[in-house]
């Protein structure tokens, strides 16, 4: 099964986000079998609108509206050919520890935890994968992203996305 992975996309009312992705980022979501938002879509019409792109998997963030609050749920939990992947908005990272990321992985029972707020990509290795694809349009310090998982034969199998204008590069990882 393949996988999209965004967050923090923070599209404000009247604002398309179709419109502010690179094609090539919209083709790979349309080609995936799942996207994933973990949350700060801002609007529901931001929602509705990655929608239209395939069947869609999302939980709120701390920027949404009351709408999307009581809409979507705060965690979420997707099982995946026995991989079970937790889906958050704001998880306990501090800047050099993921002690507390790992605990909520185990207190959810995932085996991948992906978590938003953070606007830059992350993928750290334990006993858990963390993952956070940064954020496609709203980036910050870091260049726009997103992530690619394969799930297949209990193997991830990840990229992360970077785009710059309607150009994406790739930084590949995996988990067994």
């Amino acid at each position: 099964m393949n996988l999209i992975i965004l967050s923090d996309t923070h599209i404000k009312q009247g604002q398309s986000l179709i419109s502010r992705l690179p094609e090539e980022l919209i083709s790979i979501i349309r080609s995936s079998d799942l996207i994933i938002h973990a949350g700060d879509f801002e609007t529901l019409a931001c929602y509705k609108e990655l929608e239209t792109l395939g069947k869609l998997a999302a939980v709120h963030g701390d920027t949404d509206s009351l709408e999307l609050i009581k809409f979507l749920p705060e965690r979420k939990v997707i099982k995946i050919e026995e991989i079970n992947v937790g889906v958050i908005h704001n998880g306990q990272l501090t800047s050099e520890n993921t002690d507390g990321l790992r605990y909520l992985a185990k207190e959810m029972g995932v085996d991948v935890l992906i978590f938003g707020h953070f606007h830059h990509p992350i993928a750290h290795k334990s006993e858990v994968l963390l993952l956070s694809p940064g954020s496609a349009t709203v980036p910050g310090i870091a260049e726009p992203s997103a992530m690619w998982l394969e799930i297949k034969n209990k193997t991830i199998t990840g990229k992360i996305i970077r785009c710059k204008d309607n150009f994406c590069t790739y930084f590949e990882f995996e988990k067994r």
